[in-house]
């Protein structure tokens, strides 16, 4: 479906019931909703025999309005400190879905007074956002019964003052993110390492995006060891082979920032030789996350076209399966960085992916203009634990120079992509240091990392050793910046792998931040 944008000085007539329009979905409190008229006329009579109108979406007989009805989608209270930008998200997604299932299909969103804060500053987008992501159905869902029947609604209208320009970004933002989804929450056969990458090929096919995808075992073993390792079990079944895929974005003009991205598409992890048992498999599918949100912003970037930027991504689509040849804890193992990694655990198998990623992408950095790496991955419970819905970003000492992950948290709030931020200590490098002569450095303790202190943490660490980081910190003669996402937590909505709708985050804060609107 579409952003139909329009002028502003076309709401009065999109309201009324000639209009092209088939419902009006106000979004707000009833108050802040007096102007336009039209719209108060309907709610005022109905709160004033309600006093819990404000708590609920409700569906009201208007025929003077466009479709002849009006939901209302109560944002409830924005006066707390806690409250925040997406409020006005979360009612927008609710008064779509209620008007959907009353049987609009061109609906009309109409925002109440927003207030005059800089933290709401961006309530439009967010409700926009919000109104579009909340009708986005499954892709097994779309193929078996058709797009137009699991996505009726056709467009959703809104007046701006500049429509043009705020149609341009919300649908790049949109299209970005709905690939996103499709590609982390798809089933593993739908969406295993090959098909994740003929997914990238298609979405791309069109665009400004270099599109290479290694999937030729002997390539992929000389250069990216530690992700055969992981994909070793699999290789038997050829349908569940590795892929790597490689993404590159240069805009118009002589480029001025670099942004370099190592994506984990874990298409699915059993937790390899270290089973994940107790029904934890379930939901697994899913570990494809950051992955998905990397291609995802790389389909913003395309269709937004920002100059003078280049963004490059390797995407390692991997399932992490069981088997006679699987990798097991103990083995030593030579990343692409020459580094002797030992073996901790097999259900931690996302950083050795992201390492041999990293090193390539070490590689390209220097010589790039203004290079900024970032890996981004569904990695740990423990992340999830500790900030729940929101990403986590931990950043090597260059990178906290620039302020990279306090301008993502900045941006993510205005957004309505929240952010935590984290230190990276020498407690997780100690963590990580080789016991013995034989390696350089140790994958992981063998507890899970929700049972382990600084569990999100430290992995950045190994990271950066096993991916020749480590040698570009602040004292070396070329630091590279390194900002490490975490999306254990923010990767699905309630935090429910298995059933819960894929958020695609933080691909909206990196757009913000990177592609102002």
């Amino acid at each position: 479906m579409l952003a139909r944008l329009i002028g502003v000085e076309d709401l009065q007539a999109a309201l009324t019931g000639g209009s092209e329009f088939d419902a009006v979905v106000a979004v707000g409190s009833v108050e802040s909703l007096r102007a336009p008229g039209a719209v108060y006329d309907v709610l005022s009579p109905a709160a004033a025999v309600d006093a819990d109108f404000e708590e609920n979406v409700h569906v009201l007989p208007a025929p003077e309005l466009a479709g002849g009805r009006l939901i209302f989608a109560p944002t409830g209270r924005l006066d707390r400190d806690y409250d925040d930008v997406r409020r006005f998200g979360d009612a927008a997604a609710a008064g779509l879905v209620r008007a959907r299932d009353a049987g609009a299909r061109r609906p009309l969103l109409v925002l109440g007074e927003i207030p005059d804060s800089a933290d709401f500053a961006h309530a439009v987008e967010v409700a926009l956002l919000g109104a579009l992501g909340a009708l986005w159905q499954p892709l097994e869902a779309r193929e078996a019964r058709s797009e137009k029947e699991m996505e009726p609604v056709e467009a959703i209208g809104f007046a701006h003052e500049d429509a043009d320009a705020l149609a341009s970004w919300i649908s790049a933002v949109e299209e970005g993110r709905r690939l996103a989804r499709d590609l982390s929450g798809t089933e593993p056969e739908r969406m295993s390492p090959p098909r994740f990458a003929e997914t990238c090929e298609k979405a791309f096919a069109a665009t400004a995006v270099d599109v290479e995808v290694v999937s030729d075992p002997d390539l992929l073993l000389r250069d990216y060891p530690l992700l055969m390792a992981v994909a070793r079990a699999s290789m038997p079944v050829e349908r569940h082979r590795p892929r790597v895929i490689r993404l590159e974005y240069s805009g118009a003009g002589p480029i001025e920032r670099t942004l370099l991205f190592a994506g984990k598409g874990l298409t699915y992890d059993t937790g390899g030789a270290d089973l994940k048992v107790g029904g934890h498999m379930a939901g697994m599918s899913r570990d494809k996350g950051g992955g998905a949100a990397v291609a995802g912003f790389l389909l913003t970037v395309a269709r937004l076209a920002p100059a003078n930027l280049r963004v490059v991504a390797e995407i390692g689509a991997v399932r992490n399966s069981i088997g006679a040849d699987s990798f097991v804890t103990d083995e030593i193992l030579t990343s692409h960085a020459g580094v002797r990694v030992r073996v901790g655990n097999t259900d931690a198998e996302g950083r050795l992916v992201l390492a041999d990623l990293l090193s390539h992408l070490r590689e390209r950095a220097l010589g790039e203009a203004m290079p900024h790496l970032f890996t981004c991955a569904t990695l740990t419970g423990h992340a999830a634990l500790t900030a729940g819905p929101y990403t986590i970003a931990v950043e090597n000492a260059p990178a906290r120079a620039t302020g990279t992950a306090q301008t993502l948290a900045e941006r993510g709030d205005l957004f309505g992509d929240g952010f935590e931020v984290t230190r990276s200590r020498r407690e997780d490098f100690e963590l990580i240091e080789a016991r013995t002569k034989a390696d350089d450095v140790l994958s992981c303790n063998n507890a899970p990392s929700s049972q382990t202190a600084r569990g999100h943490q430290f992995p950045m660490a190994f990271l950066v050793r096993a991916s020749g980081l480590d040698a570009h910190g602040r004292s070396s003669e070329r630091p590279l910046p390194f900002t490490h996402l975490d999306v254990a937590g923010s990767a699905t909505e309630g935090g429910d792998w298995q059933h819960g709708r894929p958020t695609g985050a933080p691909l909206v804060a990196l757009a913000a931040t990177y592609l102002e609107n």
